[in-house]
């Protein structure tokens, strides 16, 4: 496999692993099965008239998917650690295997098995030995961070990944029974099962990342040029954009300054369409669009509060309201309001 760290913007950098094979049917685990029946069916679903009951929930289902963060989908790009451990695991078999003589024909026969699944599992990328390589513009991202931003990526959404997990299995008793309604399928109960499938993927992810950064040549740090032509070209392209700067509230300017206002440095569909074809990966297009859009929705909505917060009358301070009571240098004080006379008078 290899990984990619991709800036969107100054402040929010996608991660998202290739995969540069796949194992084969009889060497995938239940889950991994379970997800590829799954998204069969949805394909499927995709594909029924519209205005079906099956077409309706595949429409909202993506517009909601949408809206799930691209980093959370980046963990979930990562494969789980048990299978790099489970490669592990089947490496120093073989090697023990190799080592021993007089061996039976039965052991022989194992001793080979083991070679040949290995030998499926280096092609599905997933060998221990091999290095997993880290591609980055050097231009947007400094080489010497490049350590810290996958550290805060892997483990900084950790705490909410598994709270939500526990809630989605709290919730998954409660809306089983809605099964019982015929014709209708159970959208609650799936939809707490696939939330609580991907915040597993999410923290298994991260898992996995921490695992690469603690071992020694875990992973190769590689400045992209590519990358670097394409992210130099984008700025040319957004300098003129006015939604692709953060704005800057009042007495935010100097902080603004020392931390550096928030910049977009992909556009869709120019940039994410030019990395995808420069690595050759459809997927990694799909996620650099979601990310993209995610991260221009919220420059625009802070633009748009920005911009009603400029157009509200800002209430006058209580300290100018007391000044203008106050009488100047060299002026009578003000004469205090005539009192009114009694009725009784």
């Amino acid at each position: 496999m290899r990984l990619f760290l991709l800036p969107i913007s100054t402040r929010r950098t996608l991660l998202y692993c290739e995969r540069l094979g796949e194992l084969p049917a009889h060497q995938l685990s239940l889950m991994d099965k379970a997800q590829n029946r799954a998204a069969k069916m949805w394909s499927d679903w995709e594909k029924k008239p519209p205005g079906s009951i099956q077409h309706r929930i595949v429409s909202s289902g993506n517009a909601g998917l949408r809206r799930i963060t691209f980093e959370e989908w980046g963990l979930k790009s990562v494969p789980p650690l048990s299978t790099r451990r489970r490669a592990e695991e089947a490496a120093a078999t073989a090697a023990n295997e190799g080592g021993k003589d007089g061996k039976d024909s039965k052991e022989a026969e194992a001793g080979r098995e083991i070679e040949k699944s290995l030998e499926t599992t280096a092609k599905s990328d997933m060998e221990p030995s091999k290095p997993v390589e880290v591609f980055y513009p050097a231009s947007a991202l400094p080489p010497d961070a490049v350590a810290g931003v996958l550290t805060r990526l892997a483990t900084e959404r950790e705490a909410l990944h598994r709270r939500r997990l526990i809630w989605c299995f709290v919730g998954m008793p409660i809306s089983a029974p809605f099964g019982l309604v015929p014709v209708i399928p159970n959208i609650p109960f799936f939809y707490l099962a696939y939330r609580a499938w991907s915040h597993w993927r999410a923290l298994s992810g991260g898992k996995h990342i921490q695992y690469l950064l603690e071992k020694e040549n875990g992973l190769v740090y590689t400045p992209s040029p590519i990358l670097d032509a394409i992210y130099a070209k984008e700025k040319a392209v957004l300098e003129g954009n006015s939604l692709a700067t953060a704005p800057v509230r009042e007495g935010e300017a100097g902080a603004a300054q020392e931390e550096g206002v928030e910049k977009l440095l992909l556009s869709n569909p120019g940039g994410g369409k030019a990395v995808a074809d420069a690595f050759q990966s459809s997927a990694l297009e799909l996620e650099l669009e979601r990310a993209i859009w995610q991260v221009e929705t919220a420059l625009a909505k802070q633009h748009n509060e920005l911009k009603k917060t400029q157009a509200e009358p800002q209430p006058e301070p209580q300290s100018t309201r007391e000044e203008k009571q106050l009488p100047g240098p060299g002026q009578p004080p003000a004469k205090p309001p005539a009192k009114s006379k009694d009725i009784s008078e």
